[in-house]
């Protein structure tokens, strides 16, 4: 009996988890504001996962956000902003390598920030156009979260 009610608890639970889906696109130029932003997919898919649901997250970079994936991004910024940059960098790192959000950034972008795509950080997917790969997550059900 004691183990059919745990089995019963089990089940009630796998069938009360959610599954959040959602694609963060940035094209922010203010280097603060994208690593609060960074922090906060973090925080939030902690959560969500605390409370027994899975998450499955991407981030589109494109436009002036395209910097933050350059392994010389301190090239890019004004000497102000290095720090910071390198911050939002980290964070990045983290997003993609420990909670498995998965990172691409527009070539378009890149080319059009002279950022050179031997340049960009080996956790971050390259694709022809981001906003293809963005309609193609809202098309797969994702949820679209802007930060400009």
């Amino acid at each position: 009996m004691k183990y059919i009610f745990l089995l019963l608890v089990i089940f009630s639970t796998l069938l009360s988890a959610k599954e959040y889906k959602a694609v963060f696109d940035c094209s922010s130029k203010n280097v603060g504001y994208v690593a609060s932003r960074m922090f906060l997919i973090e925080r939030t898919m902690d959560m969500m996962q605390k409370n027994g649901d899975s998450t499955k997250f991407a981030l589109t970079i494109h436009g002036s956000c395209a910097a933050i994936v350059s392994v010389n991004f301190d090239e890019l910024v004004e000497d102000n902003l290095v720090e910071t940059m390198q911050q939002a960098q980290n964070q990045l790192k983290r997003l993609s390598q420990i909670k498995d959000v998965e990172v691409i950034v527009c070539a378009m972008s890149l080319n059009a920030n002279a950022i050179d795509e031997e340049d960009v950080v080996s956790f971050v997917k390259i694709v022809e156009n981001s906003f293809i790969d963005t309609i193609g997550y809202q098309n797969d059900g994702y949820a679209l979260m802007t930060f400009k």
